[in-house]
């Protein structure tokens, strides 16, 4: 896995398949947990050296997402800028930061400001956000936020772009091929590949 990974993490060694189990085992044992407790944990699974605990900090705070308040937003911008790759990051985008905007309408304004941080994971989350919203997605601030950052020169910012498109298309085929058309000169090859994969 270390090697997979680039070398970036050390490793407890734990093959995927195990470590969702124990992780089931564990917080299926727990009683719900406060917000503060939630906190408390993820930033110490943070501070760990090997990437399984970070695993473990995502999948806590994915089955309690829906408990925290908007206030948790703060604490999930340093957990995707401390250690960030991508095996972290989507799933605290899509399931974590996902649910705090949906929850909380006004941290929209927080992704407003992410999309044009220096940070390119910041963008990157902000881009995924709405993956799991698909019906209730906001296509004007989408495709807003894919108009912005698409001439950005990294390849997890492009590759985000392709793939929140690609997910909208699901629910709105029309509106992307549009967009993807309007902007293609903008978009990078790898944008523009992805978001049209299932649409012909």
């Amino acid at each position: 896995m270390a090697a997979y990974m680039r070398g970036r993490f050390d490793f407890l060694g734990l093959p995927t398949p195990q470590r969702r189990v124990l992780s089931r085992e564990v917080l299926a044992g727990l009683a719900a947990p406060v917000e503060a407790d939630l906190r408390d944990i993820a930033h110490m699974c943070w501070d760990l050296p090997e990437r399984e605990y970070q695993y473990f900090g995502c999948d806590l705070l994915v089955r309690c997402a829906r408990q925290l308040s908007a206030a948790f937003i703060t604490d999930a911008e340093r957990l995707i800028t401390a250690k960030s790759w991508w095996d972290s990051v989507d799933p605290l985008a899509t399931r974590v930061v996902g649910s705090l905007v949906s929850s909380h309408p006004a941290l929209g304004e927080v992704m407003d400001s992410w999309i044009a941080h220096e940070n390119l994971w910041l963008v990157r989350a902000a881009l995924l956000h709405q993956l799991n919203y698909h019906e209730v997605t906001d296509a004007g601030r989408l495709f807003d936020y894919c108009r912005i950052q698409s001439g950005h020169p990294d390849f997890f910012v492009r590759k985000a772009i392709g793939w929140a498109l690609r997910q909208h298309g699901k629910t709105n085929p029309a509106a992307v091929r549009r967009f993807v058309r309007a902007h293609r000169a903008q978009l990078s090859p790898l944008s523009v590949r992805e978001a049209l994969k299932h649409l012909g």
